[in-house]
């Protein structure tokens, strides 16, 4: 099975984002992705790791009882599978992901003090090593 974990991993805004600050996606009629995975991310940081969030996402947009949820989700991770960089949290809507040692992850605006000592590569590990600083995928080429 594939995963889109990281560990001990700062996930920086794009480089051609414009967000200046964190926003919540726009609510709508219908949730989108990335308001769904803010919202699981925000209100639960350092609970679930980005499989569980990009799983959990997948599930409740589809409808999928919660009985039938494991053997869908090995299904799901059988194929390989966009990670967090590619969420539009990161390209659009100013926010870092950090994932912790066990790959939980929380969110940081890109206007926090938080966010600043991720990205300039301050924050350490459980075990001191600096935390991998990756960025999210560009939305344009």
């Amino acid at each position: 099975m594939g995963t889109t974990n990281y560990f001990e991993t700062f996930i920086a805004v794009a480089p051609d984002s414009d967000a200046a600050v964190g926003v919540e996606p726009p609510a709508k009629a219908t949730p989108t992705i990335a308001g769904r995975t803010w919202q699981l991310i925000y209100e639960n940081p350092y609970r679930f790791t980005s499989d569980d969030v990009l799983f959990t996402v997948y599930a409740d947009r589809e409808v999928i009882p919660e009985a039938e949820r494991v053997a869908i989700r090995e299904e799901f991770f059988a194929k390989s599978r966009a990670c967090l960089r590619a969420s539009d949290l990161g390209k659009k809507y100013g926010w870092g992901v950090h994932a912790d040692d066990q790959g939980r992850v929380a969110l940081y605006g890109v206007d926090s003090a938080e966010y600043d000592s991720f990205a300039s590569g301050q924050r350490r590990s459980a075990d001191g090593h600096p935390v991998k600083i990756l960025k999210a995928m560009r939305s344009r080429r």
